[in-house]
């Protein structure tokens, strides 16, 4: 990944009247990497979208992109973003290649060098043996990669994807997901979604926005640490006694499970997991299960937009 800072927001604010629905949040986006955009219906992700790809004006705050301010050079900063709205903007009774051409000219490609970009768009896309089928007859998942090429076209430097597998199959899914990696080798990618699973098999870095505010900004690891609880589901053919296994150092608590299985809660700097089987080997305890339990993404995000902010960047957008 490059260190090369792509978008830079900061203190970004947007007041409804009374209602504010984006209040002063600060991030960052760099090249070769996709930022996942994640908050639940009316936390604010929709605004601070469209702040970002200048369709809606801040009510304060700064937005750099590829070096040009979004308010004092407008024309400079849009021409380095590329966007697909969760709709995306079809013409639906034109063909692939008419489209594209027809976006060419509104992002003013210089028409010698249109059917270049066509062609690199519809190469990447893996529109080439559909550029002369209508739209209107393309499948779902082919019409999503219409979509992203139209947003490629102009070869910007930053793509903004809103829900881009919506709707899709599995195997279209598993398509746009490699689509958007290879996105991200050339570009910096904003993966605005609600599906969670999306940010752990897509992004490098999850921000979480709720009520307004950044709840969560930190790589993808981060994430998934947090979704290791602190506990082990325990199972024991000769099991002990409650008190017994209650004892051991380390445990908080004992919770007696279906067969023959317990979920034993641990203190977080110390996972005794290593420890209870050496001792359910020497007391002949019969162990056959042994797993640190896992929360899943869901209860993370609702641990995360119900809980306190945690946040890894500072005023600035830069990392902490």
């Amino acid at each position: 990944m490059s260190n090369e800072n792509l978008l830079t927001v900061k203190h970004l604010s947007r007041h409804y009247s009374a209602l504010t629905a984006v209040n002063n949040i600060s991030f960052h986006l760099q090249r070769g990497e996709v930022l996942g955009f994640l908050g639940p219906n009316g936390a604010g992700k929709s605004s601070t979208m469209q702040m970002i790809t200048g369709n809606l004006a801040p009510s304060a705050g700064q937005i750099n992109i590829c070096g040009f301010d979004l308010l004092d050079c407008a024309k400079e900063a849009k021409a380095n973003i590329g966007y697909l709205p969760e709709q995306p903007p079809l013409y639906r009774e034109l063909s692939v290649n008419e489209y594209l051409s027809f976006c060419a000219q509104l992002n003013r490609i210089e028409k010698s060098k249109q059917q270049a970009a066509v062609d690199r768009a519809k190469d990447r896309c893996g529109l080439n043996e559909v550029g002369k089928r209508l739209i209107n007859n393309l499948s779902k998942g082919y019409q999503q990669r219409v979509g992203i090429a139209q947003a490629i076209i102009h070869s910007p430097a930053i793509v903004v994807l809103d829900e881009p597998t919506v709707g899709l199959d599995p195997i279209q899914i598993r398509q746009i997901r490699t689509l958007i990696r290879e996105l991200a080798q050339d570009h910096g990618v904003i993966l605005s979604t609600h599906i969670l699973p999306e940010v752990q098999m897509t992004c490098d870095r999850v921000q979480i926005i709720n009520h307004g505010q950044l709840v969560y900004s930190d790589n993808i690891n981060q994430l998934n640490q947090r979704m290791q609880s602190n506990s082990l589901i325990l199972g024991l053919n000769n099991a002990p006694s409650e008190d017994e296994l209650r004892s051991l150092q380390h445990i908080d608590n004992v919770e007696i499970l279906e067969n023959n299985r317990f979920r034993l809660s641990h203190l977080a700097e110390h996972n005794p997991a290593e420890d209870i089987a050496r001792i359910a080997a020497e007391n002949n305890w019969a162990l056959f299960e042994l797993n640190p339990e896992q929360k899943t993404l869901e209860q993370v995000f609702v641990d995360l937009t119900s809980g306190e902010v945690i946040n890894t960047e500072n005023d600035e957008g830069e990392a902490a």
